[in-house]
């Protein structure tokens, strides 16, 4: 009986283990790929919300916020895993200079009483871009490069 009775204690001990191994790795992968989601989401809404006309006239990037948060969820919305339950906040949103804050909150599957497991992710984003130079201003550089018997760096 007391053979029986150890061997059961280590089935149940094994079973325990897996269990809290197997929660712990989704709470550690999940908030991987959340964050990642998040950014690859971001990134591609803020290209797509960039306003081309504003940036022709003024030589500035400007971002539109209503069609950035169309984008945001939209594209959140096609890749999310409809496993999880997801809490989307927008912090900041400026257009000039393009600029968001976003935090998401996504509640794991498993849920203990009324608490669940809950991973934030938050990221700040920018537009970033090639440095574009006025064309005269690098002949003009390249004239005077010339004139001083400096090699051409181009």
């Amino acid at each position: 009986m007391n053979k029986g009775m150890l061997t059961v204690g280590i089935i149940l001990l094994a079973l325990i283990s897996l269990l809290l191994i197997n929660v712990l790795s989704n709470y550690e992968t999940g908030g991987e790929l959340d964050y990642y989601l998040l950014k690859e989401t971001t990134t591609a809404a803020m290209e797509d919300a960039i306003d081309y006309k504003f940036y022709r006239e003024n030589s500035l990037y400007r971002i539109d916020k209503e069609k950035f948060v169309e984008s945001f969820l939209r594209r959140f919305a096609d890749n999310v895993d409809n496993t999880r339950t997801y809490d989307i906040k927008f912090y900041d949103i400026n257009e000039v200079p393009p600029k968001v804050s976003v935090k998401i909150d996504s509640l794991t599957v498993l849920s203990f009483q009324n608490s669940a497991a809950n991973i934030s992710t938050q990221i700040d984003s920018i537009v970033e871009s090639n440095y574009i130079g006025d064309p005269y201003t690098e002949y003009g550089l390249k004239d005077y490069n010339n004139i001083l018997g400096k090699p051409n760096e181009s």
